[in-house]
């Protein structure tokens, strides 16, 4: 048994570590084959060379996007789990300030942010708040799924119990909502990233306090676009790192009991 999860293990990382290894490879022949210029599209080596050459400033960038973007998923999982318990413990409650949520999602963070931003005179509060704010919905939404995601048969053998509602909570709804709570870490994680940098693009900051979406920016200027595609190299980079951070919580805390990951391991 255990030489059949250490290879499935290895597959699940191999086989899209040999897909991505053979498209660049494409990618790298294709723009050499056809001599396209590099201020074009630039080959993966030249992003490479541009990585090695920027690398101080791109990583101190780099620094600026995730802490705005940590900060923004913290405050966006300790709001967004609060409000779905408050959502589920008063149903009048839900109905009121649910469809306030689902406003904040389906607005662009693009037509907010300048507001928030003159409103707001720290530019990282500021940033953080608009990440925050696109990251919010996937806590809400699916935390307060989970929550009411309750067996009927395990709620009603709590009410035989006569098990009151904090129990019940506890030790019933809360086990139930881990599934789909940590499925909402993994899209608001990189939700929230996206934020930060869209955010970033809006306030337009330079000096130290520029992070990734500056550093893109000033390449565009100054038509350095091998340096534009090693900061969306690390902006991609960090997204997959953030998802492989939740999914990974997501198997340590679920596998020993939960069949959405325990599937996994078979």
């Amino acid at each position: 048994m255990k030489p059949l999860l250490q290879s499935e293990a290895f597959v699940q990382i191999a086989a899209p570590l040999a897909v991505g290894i053979v498209l660049v490879g494409l990618w790298e022949g294709g723009c050499r084959f056809a001599a396209v210029p590099v201020y074009l599209f630039p080959k993966p080596s030249d992003i490479a060379l541009s990585l090695w050459q920027h690398w101080p400033s791109l990583l101190r960038a780099l620094g600026v996007t995730v802490r705005v973007t940590l900060q923004a998923f913290a405050a966006a999982v300790v709001l967004g789990t609060l409000i779905a318990f408050m959502f589920v413990q008063n149903r009048a409650i839900e109905v009121s300030l649910f469809p306030y949520a689902v406003l904040l999602q389906v607005t662009p963070v693009v037509a907010i942010a300048p507001l928030i931003i003159i409103l707001v005179k720290n530019t990282q509060l500021s940033l953080t708040i608009c990440a925050t704010l696109v990251a919010l919905f996937p806590i809400i939404a699916n935390t307060t799924l989970g929550l009411r995601s309750v067996d009927p048969g395990l709620a009603n053998y709590f009410r035989m119990n006569r098990a009151g509602r904090f129990k019940t909570l506890v030790k019933l709804k809360i086990p139930g909502a881990l599934p789909y709570f940590f499925g909402g870490l993994r899209i608001s994680s990189g939700l929230a990233l996206i934020g930060a940098v869209v955010a970033e693009f809006v306030a337009g900051t330079g000096g130290r306090a520029s992070g990734l979406a500056y550093e893109i920016l000033d390449a565009g200027f100054t038509l350095d676009i091998p340096r534009m595609f090693a900061a969306l190299v690390l902006i991609t980079l960090t997204g997959v790192a953030l998802f492989a951070a939740m999914s990974a919580l997501s198997k340590l805390a679920l596998s020993n009991w939960h069949e959405s990951e325990m599937g996994v391991e078979r």
